[in-house]
């Protein structure tokens, strides 16, 4: 399903089940009364579907539930599950994934779900999503005893039952992977209590575990790279992210601008070589950009090396300038400087937490994009990437190049 598909979904069936589910639950509860005992989390389940830059972003709270001594499990969809194995903090085992490509597989497989929670005696369940409806009726429907999630409070709309026994303020002005500590450190705490978590979360609470690069990894990307006569040791490897995927189009910096920045680098830059990175379904986007570039050092590396040897990729590359995707999150976790173009979305709150520098207009209506609207932003004209300067960007990387 496209991602419109099942923001549809979610909100003309997801509202009507929520409020089904909430009037069984009360009943429920009324005529079953049980009494409450404060127990630490022992299996927890959190669920974080949609994103894969996200499954980084959560890793710090990961580790966190882990040193807690939790055994800690993981539900995303089946195509963005490659990304919790960058930092391999969740069991391999422990890894369950939903498939969205239709109403029929994402229905089954939130059935087998829902037994696995059971099965596996799930205690705990941190729903991570920003007021989706689906993922509330998975943790309602769980049979967990501690529910944990953002809850709407006296924000209009944002409807999704009131399954939670720990309800979360989200706070817009922190930093997402902070919020997600948020939720985890609040399941430690008893039920009854307003807000959950009134205490602060520092920095260096959110500090990014580094990737473990294999030597086969490794071997794989420089045997790929000689057959495009790149040498890391005499090379400068600059990185484009230029497309990034369906989602959120609007954070697309212009492929012009990719042009124009190509030509700058490979112009004052003789040694410097420029891959494109990107997933195979990519490279024919790609292939238009280095065409009009019309240099050799600029290479269309999309699909030429497998998502498990990205971070190799990473390792031994300069630099990165990429539109606010999921690969910014990936390179995160090595040292790899990232030049990351914003506007619909802000740094403040989902930039990455690695080797970081943002760029970004500021323009009034941006950022647009936020948990309130279910990130689908009405624009149609994303001027505030449009007006970053690709010359600009050049005085800002030059100093790893030159």
């Amino acid at each position: 399903m496209s991602i419109d598909t099942m923001r549809w979904v979610d909100k003309w069936i997801g509202i009507p089940l929520c409020f089904i589910l909430d009037i069984f639950l009360s009943i429920k509860n009324f005529l079953i009364s049980k009494p409450k005992v404060h127990r630490l989390p022992q299996k927890t389940l959190f669920i974080e579907l949609s994103e894969m830059g996200s499954a980084i972003l959560v890793d710090p709270a990961l580790r966190f539930a882990k040193n807690q001594g939790q055994e800690i499990f993981f539900l995303i969809f089946s195509q963005n599950a490659p990304s919790l194995n960058i930092l391999n903090t969740v069991n391999k085992e422990n890894i369950w994934t939903i498939r969205p490509q239709s109403l029929w597989t994402l229905s089954f497989d939130t059935l087998k779900i829902l037994f696995w929670c059971r099965k596996f005696k799930i205690d705990t369940v941190i729903d991570l999503e920003l007021f989706s409806r689906f993922t509330s009726l998975i943790t309602g429907l769980s049979g967990a005893s501690k529910k944990i999630g953002f809850y709407k409070f006296h924000n209009e709309g944002l409807y999704r039952g009131h399954f939670l026994t720990h309800n979360v303020a989200y706070n817009p002005h922190l930093h997402i992977s902070k919020s997600f500590l948020a939720l985890v450190k609040s399941s430690l705490q008893k039920e009854g209590q307003d807000l959950f978590l009134k205490e602060p979360i520092s920095d260096n609470e959110i500090k990014l575990a580094k990737a473990q690069v294999s030597k086969t990894s490794m071997d794989r990307v420089l045997d790929v790279l000689n057959l495009h006569k790149v040498n890391p040791q005499l090379n400068k490897i600059v990185l484009f992210n230029c497309a990034g995927g369906e989602f959120l189009l609007e954070r697309r910096w212009p492929k012009s601008h990719y042009i124009q920045l190509a030509n700058k680098i490979l112009s004052e830059n003789p040694s410097c070589y420029i891959l494109l990175t990107g997933a195979p379904s990519e490279k024919s986007e790609l292939s238009k950009i280095v065409s009009q570039v019309k240099h050799p050092q600029c290479i269309n590396f999309a699909g030429e090396i497998g998502f498990e040897d990205l971070t190799a990729l990473y390792q031994i590359s300069t630099l990165m300038v990429t539109n606010d995707s999921g690969p910014a999150h990936f390179a995160s976790t090595t040292n790899l400087p990232l030049y990351v173009i914003f506007g619909p979305e802000t740094y403040h709150l989902y930039g990455a937490l690695g080797n970081f520098y943002p760029i970004y207009a500021g323009l009034s209506c941006s950022p647009c994009v936020t948990a309130w609207n279910h990130r689908k932003t009405a624009c149609q004209n994303n001027v505030c990437v449009q007006v970053i300067d690709p010359l600009s960007v050049y005085e800002k990387i030059k100093t790893h190049i030159q």
